[in-house]
């Protein structure tokens, strides 16, 4: 079977055993070099040469490798984790929960009564059979077909994980049905690099002259934003722990007005934990690069190093794991909801991507004149067009419950989606336009006021904070994706659509070149049509002003707020043509996605709306009717008037919330008609029960209030 067909059998595939045929996984020539990763320096050093060889054939082409020459790897890769102290090995795959799973299996079989041996085959490597039915599938099979499999993925580096009282080894996997279907957001981002890898390198080979680079990747590197609090105020906050985000709670005295926090100096004990994270990750392989305060209080950066878009998604899942994990030994709790306090801004996780070829070369890098380079013009206006088109489904990869308090507010891009090319890039399209094109545009020097200080390039615009989409350089951030989010559909998404746009626009220069017209001519003749017919999407203004929604509006820009609104562009038909045309996912796999992004918007609203009115009656209301009692015996009717009066609205609002959590609609009205029930019936109700509580909260005495306040969880570290 090769992974990027949807529909052949996994089973019969496995049991053919064969060779392991992965040439349609995406290659990238970054394997990690960590203490604790099974990558080049290990593989050399343990591997025979011939295998070596034909090992990184395999990850760097795509060429198939023999189930015989598994066994031989496998061999290694056990040697080498038992040297770690390892007793167990799994395979560490991405079901569509956001997160990571794994089933332990032992190195070790008995081989008599008293004694054992370590034994692992390249079948066991190869191949692994987890339980698959209570995993999200959104349709794809019955809950009682359990039947599963986890397929090795060579091109993305095998890694011990310690801890205090064993170590094991993880093997990245991708994750099928039996049917081979993909349960799993590694085969559709294998299976979109792969697409965009056939498209870039046709334009590159047949447009211009490329004929040295034979792979092209797509890189990430994503800047994880995460708040850090006190385990004890963590586990004293149900919501917290139920939800990730604090369902209660008004805004402190002080929030982050002063912008004192921002690349402030770090707290002695949270440097001591990024300290800590930084070296488990490196043991890893992930290459961390940038730490910093964010600018709420309590908030900081994490940021890595650019990669290969699938080694780059591996790491980013260990990444929130080890930042969670190592948290806990500092005393402290790491949260990754993208809103888990109110007032103060949120986090998300600027995906940075670009496109490289395996000759070095990366095709987002405009050169010293932006406005000469035709190839660089030619895959930017692919982007261009790709976003354009396929504006709403980018919105709906970066969509889930925590978003909805994220998107629009002053730390983050709204809804809408648009593209900043910067001052300099913009203007070369428009003098495309134009005809007038002059190839002596040339970037200026920032002057810094003072001789002590080197002038430094300007870059081609300021950075625009506001934008969902930016190029910033040599690369595009794409600035939506939510903290807790994995980056594996959002990537796939931008890999597919991408590769759809290369795709026409070379079929597009071709015909010209073909006509007779000269390729610089006929490049820029396509590059001029598509910008005039896709330069809607480009906007350098203020992101956050209502102006902007009425000329987004106007533009015909699609402005999807919730999660209610984007997910159906999952299942569009332009949608479900773009993934079928290029084998990223049948439409039964597209549903499936989309069916499972419904139901946890369901179930977590769900969630957060039960553990809301718990709170409210059983925590709240008692605190507030206890200073109630405390106000009537001091004597004070005028504060005894209010607060009952408070109280009153509160217990009205916890009625309202728990009816609401109760009457949701019938089966017939469909998984999308729930979830706009919950958005506008559950999550109002929420949104007054809170508002009336937080008044409570500034009225109660201290003393009294159940739960720890913002003022001491963002300030106290």
């Amino acid at each position: 079977m090769k992974l990027r067909q949807p529909n052949v059998n996994a089973a019969q595939w496995i049991a053919n055993g064969s060779a392991l045929d992965i040439s349609d996984l995406t290659r990238g020539d970054t394997m990690a070099y960590g203490t604790n990763v099974f990558g080049l320096e290990a593989q050399r050093a343990r591997l025979p040469k011939d295998v070596f060889r034909k090992l990184q054939a395999t990850v760097s082409r795509g060429e198939g490798l023999d189930a015989t020459l598994a066994d031989v790897v496998a061999q290694a890769m056990k040697d080498w984790a038992l040297e770690k102290g390892a007793t167990h090995y799994t395979h560490w795959f991405q079901p569509l929960t956001n997160i990571t799973a794994e089933k332990h299996d032992s190195f070790f079989n008995p081989v008599s009564d008293s004694s054992t041996i370590a034994e692992f085959s390249g079948k066991e490597l190869i191949k692994g059979e987890p339980d698959a039915s209570s995993f999200p599938n959104g349709g794809l099979r019955s809950t009682f077909e359990a039947r599963g499999y986890t397929a090795w993925d060579p091109t993305s580096p095998a890694f011990v994980l310690e801890n205090p009282n064993g170590t094991f080894l993880c093997i990245p996997t991708a994750f099928v049905s039996w049917t081979g279907d993909a349960l799993d957001s590694k085969i559709p981002l294998l299976r979109s690099m792969e697409a965009l890898s056939t498209a870039a390198i046709r334009a590159l080979h047949d447009l211009f002259g490329d004929t040295d680079s034979k792979h092209v990747f797509t890189t990430v590197g994503p800047e994880q934003e995460y708040f850090l609090i006190d385990e004890q105020y963590f586990y004293e906050r149900p919501d917290l722990v139920l939800t990730g985000r604090t369902l209660f709670g008004t805004k402190p005295p002080k929030g982050q007005e002063l912008d004192e926090h921002y690349f402030g100096s770090i707290p002695e004990r949270v440097l001591a934990y990024m300290m800590e994270v930084e070296d488990e990750l490196r043991k890893l392989g992930v290459p961390v690069k940038t730490r910093h305060n964010e600018v709420a209080p309590g908030q900081f950066e994490l940021a890595p190093m650019f990669e290969n878009s699938n080694v780059g998604s591996d790491h980013q899942q260990l990444t929130m794991m080890m930042m969670q994990k190592i948290a806990r030994q500092y005393g402290l709790v790491c949260l990754l909801h993208e809103k888990p306090f109110a007032g103060v801004n949120g986090s998300g996780k600027h995906n940075n991507w670009a496109m490289g070829t395996d000759t070095g070369h990366n095709l987002l890098k405009p050169g010293d004149n932006p406005s000469e380079n035709v190839q660089f013009l030619f895959f930017c206006t692919a982007v261009i067009q790709a976003v354009n088109k396929h504006q709403a489904l980018m919105r709906a990869s970066v969509a889930n419950v925590g978003q909805d308090h994220r998107l629009g507010a002053n730390e983050a891009p709204p809804a809408i989606i648009s593209i900043f090319l910067g001052r300099e890039l913009e203007r070369a399209y428009d003098k495309i336009e134009t005809g007038s094109l002059d190839p002596s545009v040339i970037s200026g020097l920032l002057g810094l006021g003072t001789p002590v200080l080197p002038e430094l390039p300007l870059d081609g615009g300021d950075r625009n904070r506001t934008s969902p989409f930016a190029f910033t350089g040599n690369r595009f951030e794409f600035r939506a994706l939510g903290s807790s989010m994995s980056l594996g559909f959002t990537n796939t998404v931008l890999n597919t659509m991408s590769a759809e746009a290369i795709a026409e626009l070379t079929a597009k220069v071709a015909a010209k070149v073909e006509a007779g017209t000269e390729l610089d001519v006929a490049v820029l003749e396509v590059v001029k049509d598509s910008w005039i017919e896709n330069k809607r999407i480009v906007f350098d203004g203020d992101g956050y002003s209502e102006a902007w929604h009425v000329e987004a509006k106007e533009r015909g820009l699609y402005n999807l707020p919730t999660t209610p609104d984007a997910l159906p562009w999952y299942i569009e038909p332009q949608t479900v043509k773009l993934f079928d045309d290029f084998n990223v996912l049948s439409e039964r796999e597209l549903h499936s996605r989309y069916e499972v992004a419904v139901e946890q918007y369901i179930s977590k609203l769900n969630i957060e709306g039960e553990t809301a009115a718990s709170m409210a009656r059983t925590m709240l209301l008692p605190a507030a009717l206890r200073y109630l009692v405390v106000l009537k015996e001091a004597g004070i009717p005028s504060l005894v008037e209010e607060l009952t009066a408070v109280i009153e609205e509160f217990v009205e609002t916890i009625v309202a919330l728990e009816t609401a959590n109760r009457d949701h609609p019938e089966e017939g009205e469909g998984e999308l008609g729930e979830a706009i029930y919950m958005r506008d019936v559950v999550f109002a109700a929420m949104n007054e029960c809170r508002t009336v509580a937080d008044k409570l909260e500034r009225t109660v005495a201290d003393d009294l209030w159940p739960v720890p306040k913002y003022s001491e969880m963002l300030f106290i570290k």
